[in-house]
């Protein structure tokens, strides 16, 4: 929310999760958000036909009929991994989760929200005069989101429910630049174009060779690498991947998407990066009867959307798989950025002796009022609680010891080097918020 919301000085939303059949069929969602399905004829298990087929070593594309689906299986001779029937042929499975809205004789046909943007564009005639009808418009939003998935697998990877952060900017059509691309022009990107061409450049170059279609999107993809680097993930294991244009939605005038590499699964997407044109604005408009056009600097126009899509889910667990550290001595902890961790630092009386406990308490609420993040712990020898602690990533322990009583002095202690230093009470807030912002 800091990174992108407040940063960028979006207009964030919160949109309701139920939307009206209407708004679905005008995003083409009703119509076409499918994924090829097929059902054993002996057991019913249903699995979805195009990972049948990659686990057999055979890609196929999104936009592969399902007749041709029918044929590469029988051809191939897949069979249900299950009990070894034979399949019925492919269908297309839509993704929307139905329900009715009203009571019984009225009911209306309405689903489960897909993805969040739809409520942005619904609001967007309300969003731009509040901006005061201007642009580069900038908004986001952060909630659930619904498919119903044929075969969730994979944990994180692929769930029916699962949390949502999109960021959708919009454009003039003939201006898709950032105000402040300036600041992201040299963050290199290592990217995957859709002929398989592997190739490191700037975000300022992949714009002027064209590689990447406009700044905006240019801007977004150096955005979510910085954003990842700051959360823990090296360098070297993001990467954007340009999707083959079969793969790729069929209104998309350019798609990016940002991967990370986990040990686990390999290249995982983790933001889908998409100039989405004027389609959506288009299609609400038509089938709404709203006019969503806008007057800037006397020209008439249908903005253009370029957005970064985030699930929350993947992301997390990528963070999680890159922060795993060991110590060399078989000590597993997590090396969680001071930003993300569940507490900035731990406050620890070295023993259960009420002065050294008071005394722990009153330096715990003093760092709580001055912003820290901070918890409190007196159980336990004081090696298992730097343990638990370095165990959920908090980066910094502070103890209060006998010398405490004394100077005035504690102990802060670093999760990572595992060194120590004594630093004044009175200087402590201080000391902790530098170490927390990197300094």
């Amino acid at each position: 929310r800091k990174f992108y919301v407040e940063e960028e000085g979006a207009l964030e939303v919160s949109t309701t999760t139920i939307l009206p059949e209407e708004v679905l069929k005008a995003s083409g969602h009703v119509e076409s958000f499918t994924d090829p399905i097929v059902t054993c004829k002996k057991c019913g298990r249903a699995y979805r036909a195009d990972h049948l087929l990659a686990s057999k070593g055979l890609k196929v594309f999104e936009a592969t009929p399902t007749e041709e689906l029918t044929r590469l299986i029988r051809e191939k001779g897949v069979n249900c991994p299950a009990c070894g029937g034979e399949f019925n042929e492919v269908e297309k499975h839509n993704l929307l989760f139905e329900l009715t809205v009203g009571p019984y004789v009225s009911k209306k046909r309405a689903y489960l929200r897909p993805e969040t943007c739809q409520g942005i564009f619904i609001l967007f005639k309300r969003l731009f005069l509040y901006n005061r009808q201007k642009l580069p418009m900038f908004t986001a939003q952060i909630g659930r989101s619904y498919r119903n998935e044929i075969s969730p697998r994979k944990g994180v990877i692929r769930l029916r429910e699962f949390e949502q952060m999109e960021f959708e900017v919009f454009v003039d059509p003939e201006n898709k630049k950032h105000p402040r691309f300036s600041q992201v022009k040299d963050e290199k990107l290592t990217l995957l174009t859709e002929d398989g061409e592997e190739l490191t450049v700037t975000a300022e170059d992949a714009v002027k060779e064209e590689l990447v279609a406009n700044e905006m999107l240019a801007y977004l993809l150096a955005k979510s690498k910085v954003f990842f680097k700051r959360l823990g993930v090296p360098e070297e294991r993001i990467r954007f991947r340009q999707p083959p244009k079969d793969e790729r939605p069929f209104y998309a005038i350019d798609t990016w998407d940002t991967e990370i590499y986990t040990d686990a699964f390999g290249w995982v997407e983790v933001v889908a990066n998409n100039d989405r044109g004027d389609h959506d604005l288009n299609c609400h408009m038509k089938l709404s009867g709203e006019d969503l056009t806008v007057k800037v600097n006397g020209r008439e126009f249908v903005p253009h959307v370029i957005e970064s899509s985030f699930g929350v889910d993947r992301p997390l667990y990528c963070i999680l798989e890159n922060s795993v550290a060991d110590d060399g001595r078989g000590w597993v902890f997590l090396r969680l950025k001071p930003c993300i961790a569940p507490w900035h630092v731990f406050v620890f009386p070295l023993l259960n002796r009420e002065p050294l406990i008071k005394k722990a308490l009153d330096v715990k609420n003093k760092l709580a009022r001055s912003g820290i993040e901070t918890g409190y712990s007196d159980v336990g020898s004081i090696g298992k609680r730097y343990a638990r602690a370095d165990e959920i990533g908090v980066p910094y322990c502070v103890t209060i010891d006998y010398d405490t009583l004394k100077d005035d002095t504690v102990t802060v202690r670093d999760r990572d080097t595992r060194k120590q230093v004594r630093v004044k009470i009175e200087e402590l807030p201080a000391y902790l918020q530098a170490l927390v912002r990197g300094n």
